[in-house]
């Protein structure tokens, strides 16, 4: 998508995602039919269809797509909050402050799709499971190298997950969110065992 142009501006294709994106996430893909996505993109049935042969391909594209810049705000947001190739786990967390603090917050795109379609729609599951293994990359590289890395990866990840979902039920003014506390404490806790692993190498 081109930032230096309107909504309007954009091709017919990228309209019709843009309008799927911000539909999906907000109200959910059971709950948005193909005519809303029509209606809110501005375009024709005959120019939808040309695009996207069913609303399942849609569905296809708006996870590519909602992957591809959830990936790119994280690494980014993973450098403004102080992170960096072995720097560690916690600058994560505020990461995770910055994004349950976005006007439009409803949790992860890719856990509420699994629990919406993952049995209509195998490939969903497939999808997502490629975006968590991405995401548990891009928190490996904040771990100093050990035989534990990948394993602590996992766990930070899995604990970022629970957080997500855990943010969706508090209120959306609270000043500190109990997600994020339990965040805070169970990646300090794999910190110190990243930290451990470490020393224990070196030995």
């Amino acid at each position: 998508m081109d930032p230096s142009k309107t909504a309007s501006e954009l091709p017919a294709r990228e309209r019709i995602l843009l309008a799927a994106h911000d539909l999906f996430y907000r109200e959910g893909i059971r709950a948005t039919g193909v005519d809303k996505v029509i209606a809110e993109s501005g375009v024709t049935k005959v120019t939808f269809y040309r695009h996207f042969p069913s609303k399942n391909a849609l569905i296809r594209a708006f996870l590519d797509y909602r992957h591809r810049i959830w990936m790119e705000w994280f690494a980014d947001a993973i450098r403004r909050h102080g992170g960096y190739a072995g720097s560690g786990l916690l600058p994560l967390v505020e990461v995770m402050a910055e994004w349950f603090r976005k006007p439009i917050y409803r949790g992860c795109a890719f856990i509420n799709s699994v629990a919406e379609l993952g049995g209509a729609l195998p490939d969903v599951v497939e999808i997502c499971q490629s975006h968590k293994q991405d995401m548990a990359m891009a928190i490996r590289e904040l771990l100093v190298d050990t035989p534990q890395r990948d394993a602590l990866a996992q766990a930070a990840a899995v604990a970022i997950d629970g957080a997500i979902v855990r943010a969706q039920t508090e209120a959306r003014d609270a000043d500190a969110k109990q997600s994020l506390d339990s965040l805070a404490l169970l990646l300090s806790a794999l910190q110190t065992a990243s930290t451990a692993a470490a020393e224990a190498a070196q030995q």
